[in-house]
């Protein structure tokens, strides 16, 4: 893997370092513009470049992939501080899965990948972000920002998530955004992509799951898929059940409070807590 230490790296320097052709715009997301292109000595590669202002979340994410070292994740064949080179993966992604009829099957793949990132190597890359300072959106927001019918139920997931992270768990790095649209399909494997590098409880890691795929209302907003997904994951696991649906809770109290401060519409967060809460005291 080619590492670069630069400021700033334009397409036209990612094209000339890394020896790229035929670079192709792919997609545009918040943080960051990808391109498909090729290399010679790895075939197609994304080329993913950072936009000014994309965060540290973003910026710890290149390397984070590239310590995971193909094992889970995408091989990262080059890395700068606001650029990754990583394989291009062109298979459907586990929500396509998901959202086709397969979701138990979706689960027990989730399963496997994040167990894979959980693997023992050596350490890790510096400054990943512990759970504390990630939830401090959750802690700072205030709650008459929500409706009036969410807020107690929040109350209930903050006082969650402040024992979750109280607790004495093992301090795990962690991919830290695993939902089923970041992980692909290459060949018969099954790889992540966009960590962003975090410090904490394992069992974090699964907690975003229960509220994706994306653009699949009808199949996450269910009490029942809360249920199999919930004993699926603890089965296969071995992390107790409820102590997954705790980490559910506190997750998704924080992604209402990310949407809040973002301006966007958190109505599927705060259904999703009434599901998840109910399922949480049943045991």
């Amino acid at each position: 893997m080619t590492r670069l230490a630069t400021t700033r790296l334009s397409l036209a320097d990612a094209v000339t370092c890394w020896a790229l052709i035929d670079p192709v715009f792919a997609a545009e997301t918040a943080t960051s513009v990808i391109y498909r292109a090729t290399a010679a000595a790895h075939g197609p590669v994304a080329l993913k470049l950072l936009k000014p202002g994309a965060g540290d979340d973003e910026a710890r994410g290149g390397a984070m992939l590239a310590w995971f070292g193909g094992n889970g994740a995408a091989r990262v064949f080059g890395l700068a501080p606001d650029a990754v080179l990583m394989e291009w993966l062109d298979g459907e992604t586990l929500g396509d899965v998901a959202r086709a009829g397969r979701d138990d099957a979706a689960t027990l793949i989730l399963a496997d990948v994040v167990e894979r990132l959980h693997a023992r190597r050596d350490a890790p890359p510096p400054e990943l972000t512990p759970l504390r300072r990630r939830f401090a959106s959750l802690f700072r927001t205030d709650p008459q920002r929500w409706p009036a019918d969410a807020r107690p139920l929040v109350a209930r997931a903050t006082a969650i998530a402040e024992a979750l992270l109280d607790a004495d768990a093992p301090a795990t790095p962690l991919h830290g955004d695993i939902h089923h649209d970041n992980i692909l399909r290459s060949g018969d494997n099954w790889l992540a992509i966009d960590p962003k590098g975090l410090l904490g409880d394992p069992a974090y890691d699964y907690a975003n799951s229960f509220q994706n795929p994306e653009r699949a209302d009808a199949l996450v907003l269910d009490a029942g898929r809360i249920a199999r997904h919930a004993t699926a994951l603890a089965e296969r696991t071995a992390i107790p059940r409820r102590h997954l649906l705790a980490w559910a809770v506190a997750h998704t109290a924080l992604s209402g409070a990310w949407n809040i401060e973002d301006g966007a519409p958190f109505a599927h967060q705060a259904a999703m807590l009434a599901l998840l809460l109910a399922e949480h005291e049943a045991g």
